[in-house]
């Protein structure tokens, strides 16, 4: 009797007919060898030129491989389906309920969040916090409150980068340009973020957003910046960066935790989520309370 025989005609627990066998696509290693590719290709641009041939033959022979695979004809495999009997025991006795809101199929955490606003608010707050403690580094280190300015726009705008020493600390519209623009946009996405995150962390919201996320984000800066920018880097006064990072965090996480917190949406239809008005969803127009007003 071979393997196929075995196989009973209906699964007798869920009265479902079990094929005999089910096509399955080929395992292929293709789709690895292409994510190595990329990874080299992108490696190389912080170590070898090498680096990006290598990853840009093993992308290559990744997406032909991978294509070979499936074009003209997928390739697909046969594989025996076999009905196996489940057992499940318990030695409760009661299945026990966690009591939730009414009318709630599941619990949703946090049940409470911060509007989009507090984040908005919490970056604007903590951008100003950073600038200010950015720009007294500047002054009581290197007397010009310049150099902090141009230092961030060095970290993206290719011009301030050719300024030597004695050039930034002076005043450049371009750079001071660049530096407000970066700022501002992470700053605002970084708060975005903090009233996005604070309220899973409601016991330690300062800890987390004034102290922990600053000093994660340093130690990530300071781990690449000698390999993306090594000029910027040999510039920059560590200490002041996390001071200013910290005064980020905490003006912002202050800001945030000061808000009103509404509740989520999780629980409620797609269609109420969006706005939409649907039967037996939302209020119908002409009731009661739409006459008396």
């Amino acid at each position: 009797m071979s393997e196929h025989d075995q196989i009973p005609e209906l699964h007798k627990a869920g009265e479902l007919e079990l094929p005999g066998e089910v096509e399955l696509p080929m395992p292929t290693a293709w789709p690895i060898v292409l994510a190595l590719g990329f990874t080299l290709v992108f490696a190389g641009l912080l170590t070898s030129v090498s680096v990006s041939v290598l990853g840009a033959v093993l992308t290559l022979a990744g997406c032909v491989g991978w294509f070979r695979e499936v074009l003209p004809k997928e390739h697909a495999e046969i594989v025996p389906v076999f009905a196996e009997e489940l057992s499940l025991r318990t030695e409760r006795q009661f299945v026990n309920k966690i009591p939730i809101a009414p009318g709630v199929a599941r619990a949703w955490l946090p049940l409470e969040t911060y509007p989009i606003s507090a984040g908005l608010k919490g970056g604007i707050a903590g951008s100003a916090a950073m600038a200010v403690a950015a720009c007294a580094f500047g002054v009581l280190k290197v007397g010009s409150i310049w150099y902090p300015i141009n230092l961030l726009a060095a970290a993206f705008y290719y011009e301030t980068q050719r300024l030597t020493p004695e050039q930034l600390m002076s005043f450049h519209w371009d750079s001071f340009g660049a530096a407000l623009l970066i700022h501002g946009v992470v700053s605002i996405l970084v708060g975005l973020l903090y009233g996005a995150m604070l309220p899973m962390f409601s016991r330690r919201p300062i800890l987390l957003g004034g102290l922990l996320a600053p000093a994660l984000w340093s130690i990530l800066i300071y781990s690449v910046l000698g390999l993306l920018n090594p000029t910027l880097e040999s510039r920059i006064n560590w200490f002041w960066f996390v001071a200013s990072q910290v005064a980020f965090g905490v003006v912002a996480g202050l800001v945030v935790i000061r808000q009103q917190r509404v509740p989520t949406w999780e629980n409620l239809p797609w269609a109420v989520r969006a706005g939409i008005e649907a039967p037996g969803m939302m209020r119908t127009r002409g009731g009661d309370e739409d006459k008396k007003s």
